[in-house]
Order: C-alpha cells, then sequence, then structure tokens
C-alpha cells in the first residue's frame, strides 16, 4: 500500500513539474515575443502605384518585416505632389522617388538621402503605327510633365535614340490620367507614363517604343531626411534585410500566390492582374554615381539645382557601405 502511495505521489510530483515547466516555457516565450515587439520600430513610406512596391508589401504581410524588428507602413499616394506634401510634413519617414526629386528637395534646403535603388520604370508610350522606334518621334508631339523626373527620362530616350529635346514637340500635362487619355484620343504621339498607366495603355492596345530599364538607366530611389536615418537606422536596415527576403519569396513562388495582394494594397485596377508583369527583382542595391551625376546635370541644365553636389553628398551608408 504505501508503495503504490508513494508511486502516486510520485506521478503527481512529476505531472506537477512537468506543468511548471510548460509554464515557465509560456512565460518565457510570451516575455521574448513581447520584447520582440518592443523593440519593432515603425518605419512609414510614401510610394505611388507601381509594381516596385511588390516587394515592400510582402515584407510586411509575410512578417519578414518583424523578423528583423520594423514594421513597414506603406501610404499610396496617387499623384506625387500629394506625396510629396506629406513627406515635407513629416507624415512619412521616407519617399520612393526619382533622382530629380532628389535635386529638387535638396535645392529646397531638405536634407534628403539616398538609402537605396527602388525598381521603379518609366514607359515611353505611342498609338501611332507609323512610329515604331523613338527616332520616328522626330517632330512629333510628346506629353510629359516639365522640370520633373519624366522630362529627364524622354530626354535620356531621346538622346539614345540620337534625337535632343529640340527634336520633338513637347505637351506639359502633369495629369497623368489626362496624359493616357490623350495619347487614346491621338491628340499626341507619344506620352510619358508610370505605372500602373503603363500597363493600362497596352492594355488596350498602345505600345512601348522605350523605357528607362531599356536604355539601362534607374533614377529610381528611396529618399529620407538626414536626421530621420540617423534616428531609425536599425529600422532602415531591417527594410533592407526584409526586402531582400521578399525578393527570395517572389523568386521561388508563382504570380498568382501575391499578386491579389499586390491588387488590394496598391489599387491597382483589378481587370489588369493577367497584364501585371512582375520585374525580375533583384536584392537590394544602393545608387549609382552614374545614375546620380546623369539627373544632376540634367537638373543644372534645366535650373532645378543650382547647388554643387555630388553623390557623395546625398548617398546614405546606412545600409550600403
Amino acid at each position: 500500500m504505501m508503495k503504490k502511495l508513494l508511486s502516486t505521489v510520485g506521478i503527481v510530483t512529476l505531472a506537477l513539474a512537468t506543468l511548471s515547466a510548460c509554464g515557465t516555457k509560456d512565460s518565457s516565450d510570451t516575455a521574448t515575443s513581447s520584447a520582440k515587439e518592443a523593440k519593432t520600430e515603425t518605419l512609414t513610406l510614401g510610394v505611388m502605384p507601381s509594381t516596385d512596391n511588390i516587394p515592400l508589401i510582402l515584407a510586411h504581410e509575410k512578417g519578414f518585416d518583424k523578423d528583423h524588428g520594423v514594421n513597414l507602413k506603406l501610404e499610396t499616394f496617387k499623384a506625387a505632389k500629394d506625396r510629396d506634401a506629406a513627406f515635407q510634413a513629416g507624415k512619412v519617414d521616407g519617399v520612393s522617388t526619382d533622382l530629380v526629386a532628389i535635386a529638387i528637395y535638396q535645392e529646397a534646403g531638405m536634407d534628403v538621402k539616398i538609402t537605396g535603388n527602388t525598381y521603379g520604370q518609366f514607359d515611353l508610350i505611342t498609338g501611332d503605327d507609323s512610329i515604331q522606334t523613338t527616332a520616328d518621334l522626330k517632330g512629333k508631339d510628346v506629353i510629359l510633365s516639365k522640370r520633373t523626373g519624366t522630362e529627364y527620362a524622354v530626354t535620356m530616350m531621346l538622346e539614345k535614340a540620337g534625337l535632343t529635346d529640340a527634336d520633338i514637340n513637347v505637351s506639359e500635362v502633369p495629369q497623368v490620367p489626362t496624359r493616357l487619355e490623350l495619347l487614346k484620343n491621338k491628340q499626341a504621339q507619344g506620352a510619358i507614363l508610370p505605372e500602373p498607366f503603363a500597363t493600362m495603355a497596352t492594355a488596350d492596345g498602345l505600345r512601348v517604343l522605350d523605357s528607362t530599364k531599356k536604355i539601362g538607366i534607374n533614377p529610381f530611389v528611396m529618399g529620407m531626411p538626414a536626421d530621420v536615418i540617423d534616428q531609425k537606422a536599425d529600422a532602415i536596415k531591417g527594410m533592407y534585410e526584409a526586402y531582400n527576403d521578399a525578393v527570395d519569396y517572389i523568386k521561388e513562388h508563382d504570380k498568382s500566390d501575391y499578386i491579389q495582394l499586390f491588387i488590394d494594397e496598391v489599387g491597382f485596377p483589378e481587370d489588369l492582374k493577367d497584364q501585371i508583369t512582375v520585374p525580375d527583382y533583384t536584392q537590394a542595391e544602393q545608387a549609382t554615381e552614374a545614375d546620380i551625376t546623369s539627373a544632376f546635370t540634367w537638373a543644372k541644365e534645366h535650373d532645378l539645382l543650382t547647388k554643387d553636389l555630388t553623390p557623395k553628398d546625398v548617398l546614405s551608408d546606412v545600409y550600403f557601405k
């Protein structure tokens, strides 16, 4: 009897010890989780509706950002002026923008640095069957927004084709949707368009003549004020690590596994789901000195920049050393 009692007591003691251990483990896990959340810093980014946002969206939705100590929050704007207004008001920590805009920020006294490239693209579109190459635009009407990254992109495309700005007739239309409508209605022979309007144009039968990627330039960058970079250095590093994880995810999965998320988050037209081309993303990279010098030279020629800025003046080493 005594032996049986001792056996029972032993079992109960073991059970209590096991429960106690489990309780300690659960408490430890909870504490670890809470500590992780406490260390997570929010980084708010102002972006335009474009496929270059896909890795950032996935980084957040898949929790890659939390894994690296950052909470990525994307604020999507339909107009660049609204994005820039939010940036200047300090409502976003950084913006997905272009090198001409960086020059303009710097000229206005904003110490905005480049933390890295983004994967954006401007497309030169036509609906005129007689125009098969960029060189065919000589003497034709081309729609763009003057003194912006779109005009810079057109200049670079014309140069590659052996033309200059003087060889085309520029029609200034800042509103991107209006550019597309004018092109569709044959009010011009060419227009420079960002996403999602480039995809909308090709879905309607218009053609891409040229693009920033085709001519080998990338004027698209992530810009952040120097003080934000100092204050949120770890979060920015975490953003790029999470971005790289998302790029790996994209390479390992079919588009159908994540494209609806992009449409829902960015507001890309639902009926264009099948037309969306996912770029061949690479791991995060820093902007090149050649791209910066080219854009800043153009900005000076167009009286947008008077300061003598070098790439080193605007490149941040927060992630890329």
